[in-house]
């Protein structure tokens, strides 16, 4: 790749929204062109052409491939997003094609699941220096945030960061107000539309528009924690991510929603600079600014509490695992322990699983992360495990697991379908995988579901659940789930 591509300008995906709802296929077709769908400087496009763009562009939002303007595809090119143009992401990886649907096409997108410019910094400890701050925020307010941001993709990669005040630096982070030497077409545009750019390595910029309200918590303002995670993510060699809810997605991520990293954030990351050196501590990067403490400083809700956690099952007492990343947590009557590192139960499995079930058919833990399956007798791994998923029928990377009573058997979601696996004989039922449309109501994406003792089955989903009947098929309540499930324990100090 040549130098002026390795530095081509990145503007933020953040609140960089189009001037009026778009509502006609005029409007639609100038966003096409803007965000480098469709040649900008034809003068007309056929009908094939604009139809296979819009396909493209649902396909990258993670809509319904149909190639026409409906009702979702004009809400989400309405809505607030990034700058750049999404092509810029597919035409470095030529994986990311907008030709296809149905499982076909989500299943690419996991295979080409590695999204990043193709360089890189051709070391693992970085520094950085800020240079200066914003107005409406101290220089320890925004040390803590940049620290954190950094520290974010420290925990999930083999880069180290460290802060310096003096001298040269591999990354420089800069507030600015208006014109600033990047050229007039870049120039910040007052509160409002893009908030920050970056340059891809190794010019190592990220600037934030200083005319911005920043703040910490997001509940007036822009939270300069998500932001500044954003910004480094392209610094460190990420483009936009087509996953709608990874940190480097196109679309701005909301105070509120799940601030940590997607699973193809990591993978992205994990490509350019490897896994995390073995031994080395992880370092929780939700800043402490956004985690309510008692007055020695502990912290009165588990982390995971913050945003989503990677799986959720119950073992054989009933205790309520809660997985996320490295750690993970018990819930039993109430009552939520520290974080544990994975690996003093479980010293031979992986980091960061993708999902967990407990079978009380034969008391055993099954763990699933990319293209493979463990099971744990307690602590202990059984023998011939892990096992290939497509020796026994399943797809890579499922995306929840669950043992479903009813049938007798484990059931893994995979985007939109399920997998029914007889335990007895580690193969899939004749009768799957099946559409997803058989639980009524249970969205496509879930990352965690478990049977509670009164029998209804929860599902999750960013912040919310969905409790499932088994003997009406249908969802009977909803919510936010850190707020209504007490026995998941946000509710609790953790002991």
């Amino acid at each position: 790749m040549k130098s002026a591509q390795m530095k081509m300008f990145v503007l933020l995906c953040v609140q960089t929204a189009v001037s009026s709802p778009i509502s006609t296929a005029d409007q639609a077709q100038v966003f096409l062109e803007r965000y480098g769908y469709l040649q900008k400087q034809k003068e007309t496009h056929h009908n094939a052409e604009v139809k296979s763009a819009i396909r493209e562009f649902q396909w990258l939002s993670q809509l319904s491939v149909t190639g026409r303007l409906d009702r979702a595809t004009l809400e989400k090119m309405s809505s607030a997003r990034c700058g750049v143009k999404d092509v810029g992401s597919r035409r470095v990886n030529r994986g990311f094609t907008g030709h296809s649907g149905g499982h076909g096409h989500e299943q690419h997108l996991r295979e080409k699941r590695y999204t990043h410019i193709g360089e890189k910094w051709h070391k693992r400890q970085l520094t950085y220096s800020i240079m200066n701050c914003p107005r409406s925020l101290s220089p320890s307010q925004v040390r803590v945030a940049v620290s954190a941001a950094f520290q974010l993709w420290s925990n999930v990669s083999g880069l180290l960061f460290q802060e310096l005040q003096q001298g040269p630096t591999d990354i420089r982070l800069a507030f600015f107000e208006g014109e600033h030497n990047d050229g007039t077409g870049n120039a910040f545009d007052g509160p409002g539309g893009a908030l920050a750019h970056a340059f891809f390595p190794f010019r190592g910029e990220a600037h934030f528009d200083m005319s911005e309200r920043w703040t910490l918590s997001g509940l007036k303002g822009h939270n300069l924690f998500l932001v500044t995670a954003h910004e480094i993510g392209h610094t460190l060699g990420l483009v936009h991510s087509p996953v709608r809810h990874a940190l480097m997605s196109p679309y701005y991520k909301k105070t509120g929603s799940n601030a940590l990293l997607s699973w193809h954030d990591i993978s992205a990351i994990q490509q350019l600079y490897g896994q995390p050196l073995a031994g080395r501590a992880l370092r929780w990067a939700v800043p402490d600014w956004q985690i309510p403490q008692d007055p020695a400083g502990r912290s009165l809700i588990p982390h995971y509490c913050q945003g989503l956690f990677d799986a959720v099952t119950m073992d054989e007492n009933g205790t309520v695992l809660v997985f996320l990343g490295h750690h993970f947590w018990t819930v039993s009557d109430g009552s939520v322990s520290d974080p544990v590192p994975l690996r003093t139960r479980w010293p031979l499995l992986p980091l960061a699983i993708e999902a967990a079930a407990f079978s009380p058919r034969d008391s055993k833990l099954y763990f699933f992360k990319g293209r493979r399956m463990w099971r744990f007798s307690g602590s202990d791994l059984d023998p011939g495990f892990p096992r290939k998923n497509s020796d026994v029928g399943l797809p890579s990377h499922p995306d929840c697991a669950f043992f479903y009573q009813p049938l007798g058997h484990m059931v893994l979601f995979k985007g939109s379908r399920y997998f029914v696996l007889n335990l007895q004989s580690l193969s899939i039922e004749p009768h799957s995988p099946r559409a997803l449309r058989d639980w009524t109501g249970i969205p496509r994406g879930v990352n965690g579901a478990l049977t509670r003792p009164d029998g209804n089955l929860y599902f999750f989903k960013e912040q919310q659940y969905w409790r499932f009947d088994p003997g009406k098929l249908s969802v009977t309540a909803t919510g936010p789930w850190e707020q209504r499930l007490p026995w998941v324990g946000c509710h609790t100090t953790p002991s």
